[in-house]
């Protein structure tokens, strides 16, 4: 069961949201929040697997939210995964700087915020290669690295952080390297510890920073 949290000061797109998920066998809807100190103490006390947290609310937004979300050792299995009315913005990249594992806006389709749900709580990030791009060309003009370089990662492992990049699943990187999925998986693992990164929508934010990757190579 994929347990998730609403957090959104409009209760119509709560009890929206809630609609639809709650319709789902695999899914239960385990609390809803008007703002983000509601959302953040509703998630310690929770854990859910999944928190849906608007990017623009009152007393904590949806930036601070997650930071402070990803910050804490104890939430760790806490997926953030940001709403937005607005789709691509400065402020759905400090997001997932702040550690959320994608976005979502609001006007979605039922299908595909299910599936978002479903992906988020696997583990993988919200960006679609076509997405990723136009996030990167806007918002990274300048390689900045920061203090775990790509140097501490084996040859393999930067393959395997720039494939991530792409958008590509595990199974479509083992392919891509001519390795096993198991292996692949190792690999991003491996570079998500020594890169300190939440979730592999960290290791996109950090392989565009650090130039290990670029918008025209990707």
């Amino acid at each position: 069961m994929i347990r998730v949290l609403l957090v959104d000061d409009q209760p119509l797109i709560r009890s929206g949201f809630r609609a639809l998920l709650d319709l789902e066998d695999d899914i239960e809807v385990v609390a809803e929040a008007a703002d983000g100190r509601e959302g953040l103490a509703l998630a310690r006390e929770l854990l859910p697997d999944i928190a849906l947290i608007d990017i623009q609310m009152p007393v904590i937004d949806g930036i601070e939210a997650t930071r402070r979300i990803a910050a804490d050792p104890a939430l760790a299995g806490v997926h953030v995964v940001i709403l937005t009315n607005y789709g691509l913005d400065e402020y759905v990249f400090n997001a997932l700087r702040a550690g959320a594992a994608g976005f979502l806006v609001k006007d979605i389709v039922p299908e595909d915020l299910l599936h978002a749900v479903r992906v988020a709580a696997r583990g993988d990030a919200l960006l679609a290669p076509s997405i990723t791009r136009r996030l990167i060309d806007r918002y990274v003009t300048q390689p900045r690295t920061t203090g775990t370089g790509p140097a501490e990662l084996t040859n393999r492992e930067r393959e395997a952080v720039a494939l991530v990049a792409q958008g590509l699943s595990n199974d479509q990187i083992a392919a891509r390297m001519v390795i096993s999925p198991l292996t692949a998986k190792t690999h991003i693992n491996r570079a998500m510890t020594k890169l300190h990164a939440r979730d592999r929508a960290q290791l996109v934010v950090f392989a565009y920073e650090s130039g290990l990757v670029t918008p025209g190579n990707s």
